[in-house]
């Protein structure tokens, strides 16, 4: 009988431990959210009347701007023939390389009713034979008018039936950040591709001079040389590049300006090559330790480290020191955006210079001059058309100056002497220059004739 009581007795203790277990630890109060009226709200919206570029992802209305470019893009395949490396047997006996046919693809921007098409350089370089396929499934063959390797542009030509759907450039300056733009293209051979983003940046160099529009609307390969339009279909970009260690987009990629492509456009149309403005100064970014140096307290703008001779900026009155803030209506932050800008110019032009000196703004009326130094092809070498002064000093009246050589030729002492021969073809000028170095092999020997700073004439053998 008693260890029947205990029994209950425990029993009762334990269920006692676990209610009030229960309760402590797992049941909740029921509470009520309150809330209460404020006559202030914590977040606001603004009342006024929003744009296009300015609009929420719902606001936008993408439609109308596809709707005209997905027509005007093409399809570009590129059929190149390609030798494989050749062998002992060969060069012993005769035998053949198998030529291997390679197929390449991107995209292309119809910019006219007449056929003409605007696409990347590396779209068509090396090809054997080009097709351009509408969005209509109708293809031909295209021919190349002209194209430039630097801003990375080439001009095809087809001959259609009828007049074609095009879309006509806008002005790529007037882009802002943060803009709605879509790209049209044909990545990984998907033919009429559109995908949306913003304006990321502008002005973007990549490493080069020139400058480029940044935008997070999805660019793969195969997107190459499609087109990027704002909200009202008007062409502002070429899609040209992403940035990625895959291979495919990321979250970034880069257009040329529509207005640097309109002018090379238009340059291989009227004169068969790019005409290109010059300004005429060496500078770079304004730089914490440039700043320093220079004691002044503002790092946008471009520092002006040297003036070329006889160029524009020297007849104008620029010197060294100064700092370029504006060109035009265009403000500079950094060099990219000064060059971007002056690859839409010719030699010719006016440009109104704003710049900074000994903390005083001045402007410069500056006319744009044609290219007065080239890079060579094969040797490096950086060489200049010869001043009146270089004329006077060497005794010449044709040739090109050296006053830049690649480290391996450094031994050679080949700096500030003037070249009038290559392969006893006479040089004039960077243009004659630029030709005859461009047929030099690496696999035979070149002979160059130079005079140096005594009038003595030097024959070196390459």
């Amino acid at each position: 009988m008693k260890r029947i009581a205990s029994l209950l007795l425990v029993s009762v203790f334990a269920g006692a431990i676990t209610l009030g277990s229960y309760k402590l630890f797992f049941e909740k109060d029921n509470y009520k959210l309150v809330t209460t009226e404020q006559e202030t709200p914590f977040i606001t919206t603004s009342n006024l009347p929003t744009s296009a570029s300015g609009a929420g992802i719902n606001e936008v209305d993408f439609t109308l701007a596809a709707e005209k470019t997905v027509n005007s893009v093409v399809h570009v395949k590129n059929l190149t023939i390609s030798k494989g490396p050749s062998s002992l047997s060969d060069f012993f006996y005769g035998f053949e390389r198998q030529q291997t046919p390679q197929v390449g693809s991107g995209s292309g921007v119809i910019i006219s009713p007449d056929g003409y098409i605007v696409t990347n350089n590396h779209v068509i370089a090396n090809s054997s034979q080009l097709q351009v396929t509408l969005n209509n499934n109708k293809t031909y063959d295209a021919e190349v008018i002209g194209s430039d390797s630097e801003s990375d542009i080439a001009l095809l030509k087809i001959d259609a039936e009828d007049a074609l759907p095009y879309l006509a450039f806008g002005d790529s300056d007037n882009a802002k950040i943060g803009e709605w733009v879509l790209a049209v293209g044909n990545p990984f051979n998907l033919t009429s591709t559109v995908t949306a983003g913003i304006v990321s940046a502008k002005a973007r160099s990549l490493g080069r001079s020139q400058s480029f529009i940044q935008t997070d609307a999805a660019v793969n390969p195969g997107n190459s040389g499609g087109a990027l339009v704002n909200t009202n279909g008007d062409l502002i970009g070429i899609n040209t590049a992403i940035t990625s260690q895959t291979g495919s987009y990321v979250g970034y990629a880069f257009a040329v300006p529509s207005n640097t492509a309109k002018k090379v456009v238009e340059d291989i149309m009227e004169y068969g090559n790019v005409q290109k403005g010059l300004l005429g100064i060496r500078g770079g970014d304004l730089n914490p330790e440039v700043a320093n140096e220079l004691g002044v307290d503002d790092l946008e703008g471009v520092y002006v480290s040297d003036v070329t001779e006889e160029s524009g900026a020297e007849d104008a009155g620029l010197q060294s020191g100064d700092i370029i803030k504006q060109v035009d209506n265009i403000t500079v932050h950094k060099f990219s955006e000064l060059s971007g800008y002056l690859s839409s110019k010719r030699p010719g032009d006016i440009v109104k210079v704003i710049i900074d000196r000994d903390g005083k703004n001045m402007t410069k009326n500056v006319t744009l001059k044609k290219q007065m130094t080239v890079l060579l092809p094969a040797t490096g070498f950086l060489v200049k058309n010869l001043s009146k002064e270089d004329k006077k000093k060497f005794g010449v009246s044709k040739g090109v100056k050296i006053i830049d050589v690649p480290e391996r030729y450094s031994r050679y002492d080949l700096r500030n002497k003037v070249i009038i021969k290559v392969n006893d073809t006479d040089i004039d000028n960077i243009e004659d220059a630029e030709e005859q170095f461009g047929k030099v092999s690496q696999y035979g020997r070149t002979s160059f004739t130079m005079i140096n700073e005594n009038g003595e004439k030097e024959h070196i053998i390459f």
